[in-house]
């Protein structure tokens, strides 16, 4: 299905405001539609996907700016950065074929957001400002046009999909 450059769209909201546990219901449902879907997610601090001692984390020690680990069933690529790669600049590199690319966090960069407000986090109000979400999940009584439950992926998926052409534009 894919048409040139995924689609991308960021969830984002305040710390354990869902984020994950969206994404968890939103995959499979775009899935379900016939998408090739991929996913990013943010960490504003380090963190370490290799382990010392291991013979990959070996070749980093060395002096590899970059590395694979490669099994039968799973690849993962680590490379050294100079500085934070760009949300956009990670999707056109890692993700060519996908039709659509649901990141978490990046929630002043994403170019399209959809915001997660869940009255249990403990926050007085959403993160995004009018007119900065896309669409807005929430269990509160606020107002949005494009405005989900927090139990509706199969109807977030859906709208997203009616979008993608808008999505891809970043």
């Amino acid at each position: 299905m894919s048409e040139t450059r995924p689609a991308l769209v960021a969830i984002v909201g305040k710390s354990d405001s869902g984020k994950t546990t969206l994404i968890e219901k939103l995959v499979p449902e775009l899935v379900r539609l016939g998408l090739r879907v991929g996913t990013v997610k943010h960490d504003a601090h380090s963190f370490e996907i290799d382990h010392p001692g291991k013979d990959s984390w070996r070749h980093g020690q060395a002096g590899a700016d970059a590395y694979v680990i490669a099994s039968p069933a799973r690849l993962a690529y680590i490379a050294k950065l100079g500085e934070e790669l760009e949300l956009t600049d990670i999707v056109n590199a890692y993700f060519s074929g996908f039709d659509i690319v649901v990141a978490e966090g990046y929630k002043r960069t994403a170019p399209h957001r959809v915001e997660i407000f869940r009255t249990g986090a403990g926050h007085d109000e959403p993160l995004c400002g009018p007119g900065e979400a896309l669409a807005l999940v929430t269990d509160a009584d606020l107002h949005h046009d494009h405005r989900f439950g927090l139990d509706d992926g199969a109807a977030l998926a859906a709208f997203l999909v009616d979008r993608l052409d808008v999505l891809r534009r970043y």
